[in-house]
């Protein structure tokens, strides 16, 4: 419908109209933000949807006369881009060729990016252009960069504020790390572990000749029930002294533990293959257990050290009975005899299972081997039961009697407190990579500073916050409960990157994620920054705008109050924030921060009133990948198809709340669909007969035939429920209504009305209706399809831009769905008579219809105000009202209404004698012979009259 060309024509207009800048004004305002982006590349299909979604739903409130804001920023804070610019230094091919091939930086551009803040310039102006070119309605006067002197001056208060509230605190914590960053990373910082969390190990020191093989564990109650140790004889361990004891561990593992302890020194390598056979002794039981080799051990995962416990561990079990299978591997190590000689220990009871639980657990599911697939989940599952419901058996000393995770924790305690165990973090799942392409590790940092989201009053009112809170999709709103409540402290600072820095510890930055809360506010007075000396800026007057806070002392700030009451004004317009859309995968932290963050600093009434999480992207099914290069990018898309096809087609393939799927065939399906327009609106033209002026068409028309009532009742139905949809961002839902469906309905009508292009009074009126469709189909499409409305509605004497005309109204009319009944009726005997015809085969020189006679409505009336078809109440009060005075016909006719009832909705009586016959000229001209309607049946030869039921005629060829 639209060309490159034509797009532009009119994202010149609109921003030579000015008609985003948004500034307070009388109007009832929506103020609605997306998550900025993090421009370290270019935009991409993904984008594309995250920021069209709020788009389409600026421009329909516009054009429902609200005052709307949608402002744009960009989060240029953090590590990433740091190590970007390192990689790109010291020329990673990797690094190079994605830049190069993928987010199409031209040489003499690349050369430029071993500077990180280069970077995040170049992106940024890119995402300017791509997301005009994409026709958002951005206020691009509220543009900011998290860089700026004046937003540091912003956080710096934000944080200030915090720490005045003891919600900010120093202290020792676990964090994800990148030790080519040399800097803790959050989720916005990965390539690969998003969302992995931090899981605590218990350490268990198992002596060997004076010194530890070290094994990790969930479940050190387990320790009762051991029987060997598994190494990996196939990877590399070393031996290192941690606090003058020597420990022996993988080789892989030793950056993860030299990340977490002290004063650690690598003694020496380990030949695994020489440890194979010997025994080691169990610190809390003093028995010896031999040490075996196992191919499953991953030596990157904790120490790479298993303690097996087959009893309860049905990967040990498998293992284990898989080793006593192994000839090759027992003659190997010479262990044969001893290893046929181990048996499981049960030392745990678990009502329903035997004394061996995993053999229980492995029969019932069927697990063969160790390959199973089901073999990860079976062991998680018991975990779990024997934690929940597990009690310690007898062989378990003092601890006999006590349930498993009571039990768990006196153990860690022995271990840790006498020297035979520690404690160890890893992460949950692997692998987990930062942006810069290294693999992160679990670091104990001791002089962090962290946000006390575990303090339980921060925590209670944040609660209070999400309560008043609209959640789209509502069932999320149990993701955020459970996030609030499961949220630790969270490590806010870091030592390299960019970013504000902490303003009472100028070592420190803050992390982006923790600067990233609540700039929502700083949108509504960033226009007014580009005149103002950051310097003037401080926290009393942030204080004034924000809160209201006024001094009783002179203003120490730089700025005349004039200004700053305007400033003031503004926000308090604008907030509090409407609407906040992000992505799903951010809702334990960036939106649930969101909601941390404002419930603390600002007063009830500021707080945000709703979210809208989205869904993931695919690429041909796949997941995206701007590093694996399994990725679209926004410019190339808009330069195949142009951005109404993308709009339309990001819109219409999944709500966004659910993941969409980027398809080529299907999008250039959409792009042939946009074709309808052009279409009808040339059917239009030659109908109507004389130039057309929409704006003069936009109240609904006066008409008398059936069929142009029907038209405008689903006119009115589609406005109806896409107007709905789009106050609930069901972008699908709308689509399906403005687009597909009103397509439907008008090809419909277009079917309808072709036997009646011989009258030209018919014709006339039909010519009034397709007009007013017209105005009404551009305007209803105007949010998703910008370019291509603006251009329809200007060819047909638009003179102000339909971006700023009002959204249809929808006329509500009580006799709307009798008259679509009325059509539903007429249409359905039409398809009737055709599979009649098909049947009999013989071409019909007279069709005789039969209505419903009075008594049938009636007894359906009876029926429905009933609720149920219960034959005998049917018949006995037809009986009372005298409805028939045959009461052989009413028994079989009110045998019949339960089936009939089931399958249409019923509406009550209808004139259906009158909607047929005002349908006669499409009836006959359908059904190729002469239709006859009859009110009484004065001609029925064979008494076909008495199948007539209510929304359904009988009929009679001839």
């Amino acid at each position: 419908m639209t060309d490159i060309k034509i797009e532009e024509k009119w994202q010149r207009k609109w921003q030579e109209a000015g008609i985003f800048h948004s500034d307070p004004n009388n109007k009832k305002k929506i103020y609605v933000t997306v998550a900025y982006p993090y421009p370290s590349g270019a935009m991409h299909i993904g984008h594309g949807r995250t920021y069209t979604v709020p788009d389409v739903y600026a421009r329909f409130k516009r054009m429902q006369g609200y005052n709307v804001l949608f402002p744009m920023g960009w989060h240029v804070t953090g590590a990433p881009v740091v190590g970007i610019a390192k990689r790109i230094e010291r020329r990673d091919q990797w690094t190079m060729d994605i830049y190069k091939n993928i987010h199409k930086v031209p040489e003499e551009e690349l050369e430029k990016f071993i500077d990180p803040e280069y970077i995040v310039e170049y992106f940024s102006r890119e995402y300017h252009d791509v997301m005009t070119r994409m026709g958002y309605t951005i206020d691009w006067r509220r543009e900011f960069k998290t860089l700026d002197p004046h937003y540091q001056k912003f956080i710096e208060w934000q944080f200030r504020k915090l720490k005045e509230k003891d919600l900010v605190r120093i202290g020792e914590h676990p964090v994800k790390y990148c030790p080519e960053c040399e800097n803790p990373v959050g989720d916005h910082d990965l390539l690969e572990g998003e969302g992995v969390g931090i899981n605590e190990l218990t350490l268990v020191k198992f002596e060997l000749d004076g010194e530890y093989l070290v094994a990790a564990t969930f479940r050190p109650e387990t320790l009762f029930g051991a029987t060997n140790l598994w190494l990996n004889p196939d990877s590399e361990y070393i031996k290192i002294n941690v606090n003058n004891e020597n420990w022996i561990i993988a080789k892989e593992a030793y950056s993860n533990i030299l990340n977490q302890k002290k004063d650690i020194l690598k003694v020496s390598d380990v030949n695994a293959k020489e440890l194979i056979g010997k025994h080691v002794k169990n610190p809390l039981t003093g028995d010896k257990h031999i040490i075996l080799p196992a191919s499953f051990v991953d030596p990157e995962y904790a120490t790479g050290v298993v303690y097996s416990v087959p009893g309860h561990a049905p990967a040990d079990l498998i293992a284990l009975l898989d080793l006593k299978n192994n000839e090759k591997q027992l003659e190997k190590y010479n262990i044969k005899d001893q290893v046929l000689g181990i048996q499981a220990i049960g030392i745990i009871k678990l009502e329903g299972f035997s004394n061996v639980p995993a053999k229980d657990m492995i029969d019932r599911y069927n697990v063969t081997n160790q390959n199973d697939i089901n073999l990860k989940d079976v062991t998680n599952e018991l975990y779990k039961l024997e934690h929940a419901k597990g009690v310690m058996d007898k062989d378990t000393g003092v601890y006999q009697g006590l349930g498993v995770s009571e039990a768990r924790d006196e153990i860690i305690k022995l271990l840790t407190n006498e020297g035979k165990g520690d404690i160890l973090f890893e992460f949950a799942e692997r692998p987990v990579i930062c942006r810069c392409g290294t693999k992160c590790v679990v670091k104990i940092l001791d002089d962090q500073w962290f946000l006390k989201y575990s303090d339980e009053r921060w925590k209670e009112v944040t609660y209070q916050c999400l309560d008043d809170m609209n959640i789209i999709p509502e069932e999320v709103r149990a993701n955020f409960n459970y996030y609030i409540g499961w949220l630790q402290d969270w490590a806010c600072s870091r030592r390299i990157g960019l970013g504000t820095k902490l303003p009472w510890n100028k070592d420190w930055l803050i992390e982006p994620l923790s600067d990233s809360t609540i700039y929502m506010a700083y949108y509504t007075i960033a226009k007014y920054m580009k005149d103002i000396n950051p310097e003037d800026l401080n926290d009393q007057f942030f204080d004034e705008i924000f809160l209201g806070l006024k001094s009783s002392v002179a203003p120490t700030h730089g700025i005349n109050q004039e200004l700053t009451n305007e400033m003031k004004d503004e926000f308090n317009y604008w907030y509090p924030l409407n609407w906040r859309l992000s992505a799903k995968d951010l809702v334990g932290n960036h939106l649930s921060f969101h909601i941390f963050h404002h419930s603390a600093i600002f007063p009830q009434e500021k707080w945000p009133r709703g979210i809208v999480v989205f869904g993931m992207g695919l690429l041909e099914g796949h997941k995206m990948s701007s590093s694996k290069g399994n990725i679209v990018m926004l410019e190339d898309a808009i330069k195949t198809y142009g951005s109404d096809v993308i709009r339309l087609f990001l819109m219409s393939s999944a709500e966004p709340w659910q993941d969409f799927d980027w398809r080529e065939n299907e999008v250039k399906g959409i792009s042939k669909r946009l074709e309808w327009f052009l279409e009808f609106s040339q059917r239009v033209e030659k109908i109507y007969g004389s130039e057309i002026i929409l704006e003069d068409h936009e109240t609904l028309p006066k008409v008398k035939k059936p069929i142009n009532k029907w038209m405008l009742a689903q006119v009115n139905m589609r406005i109806m429920d896409a107007t709905k949809a789009l106050e609930g961002f069901q972008t699908r839902k709308a689509l399906q209504e403005a687009f597909f469906l009103f397509k439907k309905d008008i090809d419909h009508f277009f079917f309808r009305i072709e036997h009646e292009t011989e009258d030209a009074v018919a014709m006339e009126e039909i010519a009034e209706v397709l007009v007013y469709i017209l105005g009404v189909w551009i305007r209803l499409m105007a949010p998703f399809v910008p370019h291509g409305c603006e251009e329809l509605w200007e060819r047909y004497g638009g003179h102000e831009l339909v971006s700023t005309k009002m959204w249809p109204e929808h006329y509500q009319d009580p006799n709307d769905e009798i008259i679509q009944k009325g059509e539903e009726i007429v249409y359905g005997l039409s398809q009737d008579i055709n599979e009649i015809k098909k049947v009999i085969n013989i071409k019909p020189t007279k069709i005789h219809v039969y209505v419903a006679p009075e008594w049938k409505w009636k007894l359906f009336d009876i029926a429905n105000n009933i609720g149920k078809p219960d034959i005998g109440k049917i018949m006995q009060e037809a009986i009372k009202q005298n409805v028939h005075d045959n009461k052989k016909e009413i028994a079989e006719f009110a045998k019949k209404i339960g089936k009939e009832m089931t399958k249409i909705k019923y509406l009550g009586m209808i004139d259906e004698y009158s909607a047929l016959n005002n349908s006669i000229e499409f009836l006959s001209g359908e059904a190729d012979a002469e239709v006859i309607i009859y009110d009484k049946p004065t001609y029925d030869p064979q008494g076909k009259s008495r199948n007539a039921m209510p929304y359904k005629p009988a009929i009679y060829i001839e």
